[in-house]
């Protein structure tokens, strides 16, 4: 399946468009992560802790919406937009959703 945040597949013709899809993770902040992620604010450089967080809640997502449109019968997913909010009490949970438009190439 492509996936591309581009509105179209070079080379190749949509013939059908099957619908708008979507795929969402939301993950809990650790409070480990959270405590050694201070540490690292303090004395600088990067939260690998959260970004490997990131990473995998952004992965969840874009399966998630490569399975819907398998379901839908489609070869790809165009237009795709990765959107990333904190959500819940002090911010402590991150939500990524990936949203496209299905689609059956010739």
């Amino acid at each position: 399946m492509i996936l591309t945040t581009t509105p179209s597949i070079e080379g190749r013709r949509i013939k059908a468009y099957l619908g708008i899809v979507t795929g969402e993770a939301i993950m809990g902040a650790n409070l480990f992560k959270d405590f050694f992620a201070g540490i690292r604010d303090i004395v600088g450089g990067r939260s690998t802790a959260y970004e490997q967080e990131l990473i995998r809640a952004k992965d969840i997502a874009l399966q998630e919406l490569r399975e819907n449109a398998a379901a839908l019968g489609a070869d790809a997913v165009v237009g795709i937009d990765l959107d990333y909010e904190v959500l819940g009490q002090a911010n402590s949970m991150l939500m990524v959703s990936a949203s496209g438009t299905a689609v059956k190439l010739e």
